[in-house]
């Protein structure tokens, strides 16, 4: 059975970095897109990024372009989200998922981390 565990999470001030790690195991790492989404208190969970099962190809949200930049490391099993120039807003539990074709569409994605809290203070 597939499963994911996040960690890197914290507290950091605005404006700081945080490196937030998924790693994966119980099937083939490599066959999955990976993506990263975020639920804020009281908020529906929502979609941050995603990277094809080569790492070739990626896509964010519009929030976080420009700042969070996702990454793979097929040889560890390991996905990674480098958060930088964070803000107050960026303040949520942050999920890693595996699914197929970098979906942005939480639903479409078949295996889930138990999530990292990461809080921002401004």
């Amino acid at each position: 059975q597939v499963q994911l565990v996040e960690s890197g999470g914290g507290l950091v001030q605005a404006g700081g970095s945080l490196r937030l790690s998924c790693v994966f195991s119980g099937g083939i790492f490599s066959s999955y897109s990976m993506g990263w989404f975020r639920q804020a208190s009281g908020k529906e969970r929502v979609f941050v990024a995603a990277i094809s099962w080569s790492g070739d190809s990626t896509h964010y949200a519009d929030s976080v372009k420009g700042r969070f930049t996702i990454s793979r490391d097929n040889a560890k099993n390991t996905v990674y989200l480098q958060m930088n120039s964070l803000k107050a807003e960026d303040t949520a539990v942050y999920y890693c998922a595996a699914g197929n074709k970098m979906p942005t569409i939480a639903t479409m994605y078949a295996f889930w981390g138990q999530g990292t809290q990461v809080t921002v203070s401004s």
